[in-house]
This record gives C-alpha cells, structure tokens and sequence, in this order.
C-alpha cells in the first residue's frame, strides 16, 4: 500500500505542488474515532431527548429521529425555511398547531424550544405512521415520505410520491441513519492516503454522467440536468469516482453525494485531512457534487459534462456544505 504521494497540479502555465508531507503529515496524526450511539454530529444538549422521544412507537427510533432532525435542520432550533418550517424539526406553522405539545410541562408549546419540538416530531412521525399503514411498500420510507411530502399524497401515489425532493430525502434519512456498530472506525490515514492515490491515478479520465463504478471507469446513464448524456462516454462522474477511490481500500460508499455524506462523519472547519470529501449544495438532501480532498485548498474531482478528472480549489464552488470523513462498521487501522 502506497502512503505517500507527490501530486503536481497544474494552473495555466504554473503548476503548484501538493508535496508528499501533505498526505504523510496526517499518518503522525491517526484519524479515529468511536462511533456514537446516536447520529455522530448529535449535539450533546439533544442526545438525551432524542432518545427519550425515539421510542414514543414502535415505528421509529433514536438513530431515525436523530437522522431526521439532521437533514431538516443540522440541529438547528432557530432555523427558518424559505417556505416557512420552523425550528430544529421544521414544522409549517399550521402543522404546530395541530401536532405540537408541551413536551417540557412549562404550560407552552413552543416551536422554537428543542424540548418542545423533538417529541412534537416523535408523536407526529408516530401519527403519520398510522395513516399510512396499509399503503403498500416499506413503511418506514412512508413514513418519511409523509413527513416529507404529506401523509395524503403518499396514500394517493400508493408509496413514497414521484417527487425528487421527497426520494432523495427518504434515501438520506435512512442512509445515515445506519450508523456504524460500537468500535467503527473512521478512515485511517493509511487508507486516506491510498485513496488519494487512487483517485489521482484517474487525473484525465473523462466525465461521464452517471459513470463509475467500485471497478472503475464505466459508460454512464442519461441524462444530466443540461440534457448531457453519459451513455457513450467510459468515465467518472463526481460521486461515481469516490465511490470508486473508496472501494480501494475496502470502504464501500453509496452511490449518490447526498448519501455519501450520509454515510460519512462531519468534519469541524479547520479539521479536514487528505481522503476526506467536500461536497456542495444547500443541505443534506440536495447534494449536487463532491469530491475528494488533497490538501492545501485543493480537492481531486469530476467537475462537470465535457471535463475530465481533475485538481480544482476546494472553493471553485461557492456552495461548498461540508467537509465530512466517510466511516465503516468494520474499518480496521492499516
């Protein structure tokens, strides 16, 4: 296993130069963490709600409901939504009135206060759950799917509704509701460094939508938001070729950015090591592009219909979200 590498980036006529240290650097400075009980960037002030309210039904549980309050809100109380949800479980105002409670006894029920809106959110995913018990499919995702679109518009399409928002939210609540078991590891630095490595191996390989795979390079699907095809072209897009610098070193991620990211651990500002990902869009469930950080400002990635795998500044982008380290139940230290 190769744990260092050089990496020459070139810029017009200059070329910058990502040193070997860059990725050696981190090998005297292990990344590892213990996996958490609940979602792992839980704040501790939430942990003790979530669950306590995780086992209002049997239709949910602590890792669900934490997962969801994550992607509605990265646990954030005093957000507000361009369409008006409210707090850190993102209820419509009409919505409150009917399903919020008085989860702290202090004679109010209030939106804004987690102690409120954490079982507010409990009861109302128990409430959906059984209006929509007898449509067809896996109730769990109907159940998200309520939350998400409404109970009546799952009933009417006989399961999660033909509403992307809505799919891609099902898929990252319950991605990253799979947390890995007790002792699960996050990369090591040995496998970051190979996983730079072999994501620098496919620099020129051409964007494919919908191409890549944990084999490599793969023809890919149509089509693209601008109407770009991969169907003739052997090759990457974003998340196809983390997939495949991952599945390198035994790490086997899912395939789109917004549940790789769920599946992955947040990183602090400041914090990001070689191998993490840094991906881009407005929240969890809108995940337009990732890629894999080098160092130095610079990630390796597919940009984009008519590129090939490349160096780009980790801020070519001005959406980036997160930094985030993938993690794996049974990751073991290389």
């Amino acid at each position: 296993m190769r744990t260092t590498t050089a990496v020459a980036i070139g810029v017009g006529a200059t070329a910058a130069v990502i040193a070997a240290a860059l990725v050696q650097a981190v090998l005297d400075d292990p990344i590892r963490s213990g996996a958490a009980a609940l979602s792992l960037s839980v704040p501790s002030q939430y942990k003790g709600l979530i669950e306590k309210a995780g086992n209002t039904c049997p239709e949910i549980r602590p890792n669900l409901l934490a997962a969801l309050l994550e992607t509605e809100s990265n646990f954030d109380p005093k957000v507000s939504s361009p369409v008006g949800a409210q707090g850190i479980a993102q209820f419509m105002p009409s919505t409150w009135e009917t399903e919020g409670v008085d989860g702290n006894g202090d004679g109010k029920r209030d939106v804004w206060d987690p102690e409120d809106a954490i079982p507010s959110a409990a009861r109302y995913l128990c409430s959906i759950a059984n209006d929509v018990k007898n449509v067809p499919g896996d109730k769990e995702s109907n159940m998200l799917a309520a939350y998400n679109a409404g109970s009546g518009r799952v009933i009417e399409s006989g399961g999660i509704p033909p509403i992307k928002e809505t799919q891609d939210y099902v898929r990252s609540i319950k991605a990253l509701a799979k947390q890995p078991s007790p002792g699960g590891k996050t990369t090591t630095t040995a496998q970051a460094a190979e996983v730079v490595n072999a994501a620098q191996d496919m620099i020129g390989t051409p964007y494919s939508w919908g191409g890549g795979s944990q084999s490599g390079p793969t023809t890919g699907t149509c089509c693209s938001p601008n109407g770009s095809s991969g169907s003739s072209v052997a090759g990457f897009d974003c998340s196809g070729l983390t997939l495949y610098a991952y599945a390198r070193v035994g790490i086997a991620l899912p395939r789109t950015a917004s549940e790789q990211y769920a599946a992955s651990e947040p990183v602090k500002p400041g914090q990001e090591k070689p191998g993490d990902l840094v991906f881009y869009g407005s929240s969890p469930t809108s995940l337009h592009h990732v890629g894999i950080y080098v160092g130095g400002g610079w990630i390796i990635d597919a940009p984009r219909p008519g590129t090939d795998v490349r160096f780009d500044p980790m801020d070519a982008m001005s959406d980036r979200f997160a930094v985030a380290r993938p993690t794996s139940p049974h990751n073991k230290e290389a």
